[in-house]
């Protein structure tokens, strides 16, 4: 274990390769193979931590100095290893699970599946950890690295991680998981990068709208089928959607003081004086700001007949309802059932998935110690960007965390524009390697400066 410190984007290369996507057993053998290679310190002198039924989640522990008042709760740094499919592999400018190093628009950067998503956050957090073993620090805390290996299919690894840590008596003092990130082009007029903290996310919920009737055959249909009445259902939400019939436009706290951080006076403090009229305001902005301030419905998988030439006896569509804090899975199901009252469909309930809790957070006057500490790291690494806390619109491994700790908070310390955060479950994902030495600064900073 002698000689320089990995070098990080070695490192995600050869972690991309791992082809780690749902039931690959042999890829996530190979991942930790390549992972015990590239951050030798790491895997021999950190405790590796059996978590049952998820046998390739990683749940490393750090022993720390402990505080001069005795054991201090530890930090807990997650990033998951599994990926989603490319997809059409051939749509990619290099193959997505070839690693390749090549230019992009950022720079010289490592392209593939899992760069920003979330093998690029995993290696930061190893490559920081792995430096400061070769230096022999030791942290202030306790600190438990935490990586699920099924967070793209519901993230049961982390829920038992999660109980590993209980049965321990381990409350962590905070968790760290992906979510927002150094954002380039983040709100519209808003030239500075935008280095988000997501102290809460959305809540995310599967419906099902059904439609049965008699099926036959397709020469002889009869009006107001399964699949029209489906349509008609789908319209009719998309109509209420539109009008806010669906949910309240509101802006939450987190959303609040994100406004009044980055707008210029007297718009900031108009965010908190009227934050309805402000909310509707950014509905009209577009998807992205829509999404931050309110429930909204996706219409994701459908299923019919099997046959072109037959009438289904029953039809559905799948509805991917995220749920803003503030909301809730009984009143979103509630509403949906209301605009659909009179088009002949059943809202089925199919798993549902409640808000997060709000995490602590930094407002100007009143200031939270692990929050704090994240937005310092912030203006040492990223003096450009503007911290701030946020909604995370998606679903993460850390929302199981929130058992167990009230400080969650989701960012992943890397530079990402428009064009990166739009790649992620998409095509080309890549990531530059001077952001991945720019987030193992950061990452560092962290683990030195905790209290």
């Amino acid at each position: 274990m002698s000689g320089a410190v990995v070098d990080p984007v070695h490192a995600l290369q050869e972690a991309v390769r791992a082809r780690t996507t749902a039931g690959e057993r042999a890829a996530f053998a190979a991942l930790h193979e390549s992972l015990a290679t590239s951050f030798p310190r790491v895997f021999a002198q950190l405790e590796r931590v059996a978590v049952p039924g998820a046998p390739w989640a990683l749940l490393l522990h750090w022993s720390g100095a402990g505080g001069a008042a005795g054991q201090a709760a530890p930090l807990v740094l997650m990033a998951h290893q599994d990926v989603v499919p490319a997809g059409a592999e051939g749509a990619w400018t290099h193959p997505p699970f070839a690693g390749v190093l090549a230019p992009s628009a950022e720079g010289e950067s490592v392209w593939g599946r899992g760069t920003l998503d979330d093998k690029g956050p995993l290696v930061v957090v190893l490559a920081a950890v792995e430096a400061l073993l070769a230096e022999g620090f030791v942290p202030a805390r306790d600190v438990w690295l935490s990586s699920g290996s099924d967070e793209e299919t519901g993230g049961a690894s982390a829920v038992a991680a999660v109980e590993v840590l209980r049965e321990r008596g381990v409350r962590p003092w905070a968790v760290l998981d992906e979510g927002g990130a150094v954002a380039g082009g983040a709100l519209p007029g808003v030239r500075a990068p935008l280095a988000v903290v997501g102290v809460t996310e959305k809540g995310s919920t599967v419906l099902r709208l059904v439609a049965r009737g008699r099926g036959g055959h397709a020469s002889t249909p009869a009006r107001g089928g399964p699949v029209a009445r489906l349509a008609r259902a789908v319209v009719a939400l998309e109509r209420a959607e539109r009008r806010a019939v669906l949910g309240p436009v509101e802006l939450p706290a987190a959303t609040r003081e994100l406004l009044r951080r980055v707008l210029p006076q007297p718009l900031g403090a108009l965010a908190a004086r009227f934050p309805v009229a402000v909310g509707r305001l950014l509905v009209l902005a577009g998807p992205e700001s829509a999404a931050m301030v309110r429930t909204t419905l996706a219409f994701t998988a459908m299923r019919g007949s099997d046959a072109v030439n037959a009438v289904p006896d029953e039809a559905w569509v799948g509805v991917n309802a995220r749920i803003m804090s503030g909301d809730s899975v009984g009143a979103v199901v509630e509403r949906v059932r209301r605009v659909v009252a009179g088009c002949g469909v059943d809202v089925e309930v199919v798993e549902p998935g409640e808000p997060s809790p709000t995490s602590p957070f930094s407002t100007g006057q009143d200031d939270d110690e692990a929050f704090a500490l994240l937005e310092r790291c912030t203006a040492e690494v990223y003096p450009d960007a503007v911290s701030s806390p946020y909604v995370v619109m998606a679903a993460t491994d850390s929302r199981a965390f929130t058992a167990v700790s009230e400080r969650v908070y989701r960012f992943t310390p890397l530079r990402m524009s428009r064009a990166q955060r739009a790649s992620i479950h998409g095509v080309d994902e890549h990531v530059a390697a001077a952001d991945l030495h720019d987030g193992v600064a950061w990452t560092t900073a962290l683990l030195r400066g905790l209290p």
